[in-house]
């Protein structure tokens, strides 16, 4: 929801305070699954969350105050690649096929959004001179708001599966695919 309002008020606004509002909840959700993708094999329970709370803080200062750009840039798609290992080995490692679909969605909607992004900021003059624009930046935003949601939804799926909660991947009127966890009773 942070990363919605910021975004939100950025593009309302186009303001550089705004657009800090925009960028460092992206890194913030990138380190929640840095978080999720990472902590089953970390050996200290509380150092990891303790390093990504203050990383998380320490980058929204220092963002802040130097206004990166291609800096948050390049930070940004380290943070992403980063998580692809890990989330590569979830996917080998799931047996169940809706849960890999998911999987694929999100690399699907991450590949379009990324190509209307970088088509829309190369070809950005000779785009607006067309009869009709097709928004570019516009549906990076509806891809990667759909890739948010295919990782959210993998990793709980995955999560579920590790704490061994016989998770399954049902669809909302048919098409919204979301995690239905069965718990295990204590006894």
């Amino acid at each position: 929801m942070v990363l919605a309002i910021g975004s939100m008020l950025y593009h309302a606004t186009l303001q550089h305070m705004q657009q800090q509002g925009d960028e460092t909840p992206m890194v913030w959700e990138m380190l929640l699954y840095f978080y999720i993708l990472y902590s089953p094999d970390w050996h200290y329970r509380s150092t990891m969350p303790t390093f990504l709370f203050f990383y998380g803080a320490g980058f929204a200062v220092v963002h802040a105050l130097f206004r990166f750009e291609i800096g948050f840039k390049v930070h940004y798609v380290i943070l992403c690649l980063l998580c692809i290992p890990r989330m590569y080995k979830y996917y080998i490692y799931t047996k169940d096929f809706a849960a890999k679909r998911l999987a694929k969605l999100y690399v699907a909607t991450l590949f379009l959004g990324s190509t209307c992004w970088v088509f829309d900021r190369v070809f950005c003059e000779e785009i607006s001179r067309w009869y009709f624009n097709p928004q570019g930046h516009a549906l990076w935003h509806i891809f990667m708001g759909f890739n948010s949601y295919f990782a959210n939804t993998f990793l709980m799926f995955c999560r579920a599966q590790q704490r061994e909660w016989d998770p399954k991947v049902v669809h909302f009127l048919g098409v919204f695919p979301y995690v239905k966890i069965q718990k295990p009773k204590s006894q």
